[in-house]
């Protein structure tokens, strides 16, 4: 797994087996950043990688040039892990926070230019995190949501849906306010 492009390219993040995650592909990754690109001044735009596992969009955004990434993670091994990789490599713009997404998104303050989910593809309740975001304010005007899930989960229901992007049996629902 590396960063694709920007001023961490060099990163290759190398995780232990034994971390729970699944992290999202680089093809998908690629995709997903040639859409932002388009729309999205990085460099002015504070991200939210939310089920963070590795912190591989986390560090995608932060090559990209976003000042600041907040990764929410829950697993210790996870978060340990996206400390120590951003400890490695000087990366100081990264905020780990170790919690649960729902807690975070119920009690955050904060509101994000840009927010990536990549839950579990197996987890109940994936229709509730677009819905906690915007009831919370969690992301702002023209902002632009990303959720990343199987094909089994149809979210083109839902407000603020905005398209679904296939690759392969993954989907990305893409949410604007």
């Amino acid at each position: 797994m590396r960063i694709i492009s920007g001023k961490y390219d060099y990163i290759q993040l190398r995780p232990p087996k034994s971390l729970p995650v699944r992290p999202t592909t680089d093809k998908t990754k690629e995709s997903v950043f040639n859409v932002l690109k388009s729309y999205l001044a990085f460099e002015e735009s504070e991200a939210l990688d939310l089920f963070a596992g590795t912190g591989n969009m986390a560090f995608e955004f932060l090559s990209r040039g976003c000042p600041q990434v907040t990764a929410v993670e829950k697993d210790s091994k996870a978060v340990s892990f996206m400390r120590d990789t951003a400890k490695r490599y000087g990366v100081e713009e990264l905020k780990v926070v170790k919690t649960d997404v729902f807690h975070f998104l119920e009690d955050t303050k904060v509101s994000f230019d840009v927010i990536f989910a990549d839950p579990p593809y197996d987890m109940e309740g994936l229709r509730s995190i677009p819905e906690l975001i915007f009831e919370n304010g969690v992301l702002k005007d023209n902002g632009w949501l990303m959720i990343e899930h199987s094909k089994h989960h149809v979210l083109s229901d839902m407000d603020y849906f905005d398209e679904e992007r296939k690759y392969g049996r993954t989907r990305i629902s893409i949410f604007r306010k």
